[in-house]
């Protein structure tokens, strides 16, 4: 933990609010190895946690009112319990209120308090700087409020906060590796019924560098809504020819490739994806068990093709990372990560390669981009916590 962040954070909640802070809470951010555009439906997923976090300092006001405050964005939205609504003017704070508005709803009553955050997710990049900030807001108005909140609800707190409060339909991946995951452990999904297992990402020959596009995602705006709506038209129509299936996870390579033709080419390519990834993912946990590194990064390899050419949410930027790396020797897979349309790459290299890589895709993407690009070499960190 880097202790000079918490002296300036907290520091910086005594300038702003007059008063020295109760407690400082932390979640990560996070980077999916593979299993991309699968949690929706209701697939396999297999993501680390990593060291970029978002910190949240807090002290109860014994007011009816959220006092929230971001160094980041040097601004604080006021809002009293009683009158939480969405606002696209209060921005990043839709966050927060969002995760207060779903505890309300859900019976949770919240205590007033004054918030203050800080983080080093970069934002818009695909590493969940939006989740982060949701689940770190749930374990504060936690242990502000005194409630009592079973772990394995936060991260479906959080993701309905996203869905209902925000309006993005995303899946529940990030917010649950975000609050259960371990360090040196890549956290193993099943969407469909959230259990769960570590499952040990520990290689000191390895590390995992993440690359920023800096093509600033906005999901909102995106095609992410689209893919999910053709993803659920596949399952529309392959219900009528495979019994008992609900969502694409359900669905079988083999039954799949026989009735595949019966789907609109644009659909199917959607479903394809989708399918074969969760296979792909399966595959990635036996090689994981198995200490096969090598097999494990041609997996990866494998899932960014077909985001590219099936899913169709890669764009020039992530291509050109991502192709560039695969070309430096000691690279053993690269894809992008995240919803896509810009955002970040996620590289498995050895370590002794690492500033080659660095070098080459530097280069390679300021000669076509004439930008330098942001890298972060991480290792698997620990989820969300009281600090």
């Amino acid at each position: 933990m880097d202790n000079k962040r918490i002296k300036n954070l907290k520091k910086n909640f005594k300038d702003i609010y007059k008063k020295n802070c109760s407690y400082v809470f932390e979640a990560p951010g996070r980077v999916n190895l593979i299993g991309e555009h699968t949690d929706y439906n209701g697939g396999f997923v297999l993501p680390i946690a990593i060291d970029r976090s978002i910190l949240i300092a807090a002290k109860p006001n014994n007011e009816n009112i959220l006092r929230l405050h971001s160094l980041d964005f040097n601004n604080t939205i006021t809002c009293n319990l009683d009158k939480i609504k969405y606002d696209s003017k209060n921005g990043w704070a839709n966050y927060p209120l969002g995760v207060a508005k779903i505890l309300q709803d859900k019976g949770y009553i919240l205590k007033g308090a004054d918030l203050m955050f800080e983080g080093t997710i970069p934002r818009g990049s695909g590493l969940s700087s939006s989740a982060a900030i949701e689940v770190v807001s749930c374990i504060a108005y936690e242990e502000i409020s005194k409630l009592k909140i079973d772990k394995k609800q936060i991260p479906v707190i959080c993701q309905k906060a996203e869905n209902d409060f925000i309006g993005v339909k995303c899946g529940i991946m990030d917010q649950f590796v975000i609050t259960n995951a371990k360090k040196n452990s890549a956290l193993f999904l099943d969407c469909r019924n959230l259990k769960y297992e570590n499952i040990t990402f520990s290689d000191e020959d390895v590390s995992i560098v993440i690359v920023d596009t800096k093509l600033e995602r906005k999901l909102v705006n995106s095609a992410y809504n689209e893919r999910r709506q053709q993803c659920e038209d596949g399952v529309k129509i392959l219900k009528r020819y495979i019994k008992g299936i609900k969502l694409l996870r359900d669905v079988k390579v083999a039954d799949f490739e026989k009735y595949k033709s019966k789907l609109p080419l644009i659909v199917r390519k959607r479903c394809e994806h989708v399918i074969y990834e969760n296979q792909r993912v399966l595959d990635a946990v036996r090689y994981l068990k198995t200490k096969n590194i090598n097999d494990f990064g041609k997996l990866m390899n494998e899932s960014h093709d077909s985001l590219k050419n099936l899913y169709e949410v890669s764009c020039k930027q992530l291509d050109t990372l991502v192709y560039s790396a695969r070309k430096v020797k000691g690279v053993l897979g690269s894809r992008m990560t995240g919803a896509g349309f810009g955002g970040c790459t996620v590289t498995l290299v050895k370590n002794e390669s690492i500033n080659g890589l660095v070098i080459k895709m530097t280069e390679k993407y300021i000669s076509k981009y004439n930008i330098n690009p942001n890298f972060y070499i991480s290792q698997a960190e620990n989820g969300a916590r009281k600090i």
